[in-house]
């Protein structure tokens, strides 16, 4: 338990994410250590009732101080267990969907919109046309710039984060460095995923076009000025966007992420000494080492909840094989080279979902920079969440440079 929280793997992920979220008001050290004390060795029940609970009497406060004119306190505490109860049902990911999962995520919306409700600046919830399933979003506006036209920062979010995550990891810094940010579920994320069962697509250029049109009716945007930033699978489905979507002024992926299946190939290939070409379509794999892979993959409590609780439920298949086949589809094989804007790729040191930051990196055609971080930044996590002020000063200080 020595530098760490919570004794078990996957609530440590969770459970450690709010830590990120401290220098943006989402928690505090103190709140986040007592849940982890409350779950001790407990099951994913009792994760989900610890992260509850401390939400609840967040609420309760919150409203108790609301009632007494108190509206800052109040919109703090909104925001806060909005944090918690975002924070709470990672682990019952899954389908078909756990009535928990859906409670704690309404109530999370709840918080969400009374904090953007008693907020200076007017924060509403909009929805973003696209096909037949309009897309849930908020515009944070620039703090102090409410009314200018500044530049856009539109945030993506990955596998599994929520608007709640998007909003304290990025957009509060965004807004206090003046950049107007525009937040949203895409397929697969959030409501579109938990209240809707949409699955997440491959193609993210078409998604990330219908956001654009959206953001080019808004006022007091900058059209010139729209950036596209995603964190986690963001750093891929980002720049797979940029692809196919030129309107862009510039991108971030944090990490810069070439594909979904190319980690899983690597491994493969190393478990069942197979060729590149053996292993060159990882969906038409013989059943025999589709079995062996799965039967590894479920004995493992933390891949087992990426893999089959999680991508089975985002990309809306029930079974290994056709996970795979999903898997394959998300990659910027063909793809990279076509993105035109400037780029900026992350890499932290100890996060194997940037090992191929730099291959994505030397790859592009664009104007072009890799930003790398360190252990002893304290930032060398999945998405620099140790030490996220730092990745946002610096990513915002590289946007500001493109905009001089």
């Amino acid at each position: 338990m020595v530098g760490r929280l919570f004794e078990n793997d996957v609530h440590e992920d969770f459970g450690t994410w709010p830590l990120g979220y401290i220098p943006y008001g989402g928690a505090d050290f103190g709140e986040i250590r007592a849940v982890a004390e409350a779950v001790g060795s407990g099951d994913d029940g009792v994760f989900f009732r610890a992260w509850n609970s401390a939400a609840d009497r967040l609420k309760d406060e919150a409203e108790k101080s609301l009632a007494k004119g108190h509206q800052t306190s109040a919109r703090e505490l909104y925001l806060r267990a909005s944090v918690f109860y975002c924070a709470s049902y990672h682990p019952l990911y899954g389908a078909p969907v756990d009535p928990r999962l859906l409670t704690a995520f309404r109530k999370q919306v709840e918080m969400l919109d009374k904090a953007f409700a008693l907020s200076p600046a007017s924060i509403e919830p909009v929805l973003i046309p696209f096909e037949t399933n309009p897309m849930p979003a908020y515009l944070i506006p620039a703090e102090g710039f409410e009314s200018d036209v500044r530049p856009l920062i539109i945030f993506n979010n990955g596998y599994d984060a929520t608007m709640t995550d998007l909003y304290f990891q990025s957009a509060v810094a965004a807004s206090r460095r003046g950049y107007h940010s525009l937040i949203f579920d895409g397929p697969g994320q959030g409501a579109m995923l938990y209240e809707r069962g949409i699955p997440m697509r491959s193609d993210w250029e078409v998604v990330i076009k219908a956001v654009v049109d959206f953001a080019l009716t808004l006022p007091n945007i900058d059209a010139s000025r729209i950036v596209l930033s995603g964190a986690s699978l963001g750093g891929h489905l980002a720049p797979r966007a940029a692809s196919g979507e030129h309107r862009l002024a510039a991108l971030i992926a944090d990490p810069g992420t070439w594909s979904i299946a190319s980690g899983f190939r690597s491994a493969f290939k190393r478990m069942f000494k197979l060729s590149d070409e053996d292993a060159s379509d990882l969906g038409k794999l013989d059943q025999p080492i589709i079995d062996k892979a799965e039967a590894f993959v479920r004995s493992n409590p933390s891949l087992n909840w990426k893999v089959v609780k999680r991508g089975f439920w985002v990309h809306g298949v029930d079974n290994f094989r056709d996970f795979l086949a999903a898997a394959e589809l998300f990659t910027l094989d063909g793809k990279a080279e076509l993105i035109r804007c400037p780029t900026l790729i992350t890499h932290a040191e100890n996060d194997n979902l940037a090992s191929d930051a730099e291959f994505l990196f030397n790859a592009l055609r664009c104007p072009k920079t890799l930003l790398r971080f360190t252990a002893a930044e304290g930032a060398a996590g999945h998405c620099e969440m140790g030490n996220r002020s730092l990745l946002n000063r610096r990513a915002l200080d590289w946007l500001d440079e493109q905009f001089l």
